[in-house]
């Protein structure tokens, strides 16, 4: 049975190791936040949105759980700072497997270590050790270990390679702009995968299998079957198209929608202009700095580009380079960025 009692904000890594961990909490906690995270200051952004998020909305219980991802002594001293300062009550829980964690684990008995086994068996035996129901993972959970920690040998080292590529492979839906539906994703498709475990040759069956597991979550409401990127496009599209409210931009009168690192520029923004028609322009800028802008014959970005960004192209579809840009985790913080650039470009008129 599923707790219902705590509340649980789960920050994990960005691979199979870290998505599989959040899987197995998926089936022990009813109300659950899930957060991904590569090393670095993205972790400290990940924490602090995940203490804000509890100051926001916590409840009595709050379980800050943290899996496949090492702190450094700064964050973990940070993380415990903000805990205690915290109205709410929170509890701290860390499972990994790296070593460069040791000194935190012999600092605080809320950080466990183990570099022998890979985060999610160590977050597999911890909670089957609490009572949770969550035995029809244990194979899945062997795959992952053989793979994560390299056990060349077992028999299911095969099928972790490609359990590895497929969440490698998932970048359609875009973390930073959708992280909910980004999770969600990789855990349909996970999901779907380990039907395979059991099969003849699985690495081989779930390897033919990966294109229509991919299709499989995009079709899910009954939507006409498509070629893959058409149905990814189609997503992402009503996805900007819900929240566009918080991704308008304006420059010279001329309102616009900003992503980030959004892909298939052209497709998925041509679709959105026409979907949204009351929209003048999509802008994409990505982490190397380079902007891509499309229109539909309402202004002419190839202006819009020469005069922010130094860049050029055609009236419909131009694009430059934001050297003032300064890369960030949080979308909000690009937006500011942009639209900074372009009221000032406005005010030199």
């Amino acid at each position: 049975m599923k707790n219902k009692d705590t509340k649980v904000f789960h920050l994990s890594h960005t691979d199979l190791d870290g998505y599989s961990c959040q899987l197995i909490t998926k089936r022990c906690f009813e109300n659950i936040t899930y957060y991904n995270s590569n090393y670095g200051s993205e972790i400290d952004s990940s924490i602090d949105e995940i203490l804000r998020k509890i100051y926001m909305e916590g409840g009595e219980k709050n379980l800050i759980l943290i899996t496949d991802l090492n702190l450094t002594m700064q964050q973990a001293k940070n993380l415990v700072k903000g805990v205690e300062s915290s109205p709410k009550k929170i509890e701290l829980l860390l499972l990994d497997h790296h070593k460069t964690g040791q000194e935190c684990a012999q600092t605080y008995d809320w950080y466990h270590l183990d570099t022998k086994r890979c985060a999610t068996k160590i977050t597999y035996d911890y909670f089957l050790s609490k009572g949770y129901d969550i035995s029809e993972l244990e194979r899945y959970v062997e795959v992952v270990n053989a793979i994560d920690i390299w056990l060349h040998e077992s028999e299911h080292f095969e099928l972790g390679k490609v359990f590895m590529r497929l969440v490698a492979g998932s970048r359609e839906i875009n973390r930073m702009l959708f992280s909910e539906q980004n999770s969600e994703y990789i855990f349909h498709s996970l999901e779907e995968a380990m039907q395979y475990v059991d099969k003849e040759d699985p690495h081989i069956a779930l390897d033919d299998a990966i294109h229509q597991i991919k299709k499989s979550y995009f079709l899910r409401n009954g939507q006409k079957n498509d070629t893959l990127e058409n149905l990814i496009a189609a997503f992402v599209v009503n996805m900007l198209t819900k929240n566009r409210d918080n991704m308008t931009v304006h420059y010279k009168g001329y309102k616009g929608i900003l992503t980030y690192s959004i892909g298939n520029t052209s497709i998925i923004g041509n679709e959105f202009l026409v979907r949204n028609p009351d929209y003048d322009f999509f802008m994409d800028i990505n982490g190397r700095k380079n902007i891509s802008i499309r229109a539909n014959n309402k202004v002419d970005v190839s202006k819009m580009a020469l005069e922010l960004f130094g860049g050029g192209g055609h009236a419909n579809a131009s694009g430059g380079k934001c050297e003032s840009f300064k890369d960030s985790f949080v979308y909000d913080k690009v937006k500011d960025q942009i639209q900074e650039i372009m009221t000032i470009g406005e005010n030199n008129e």
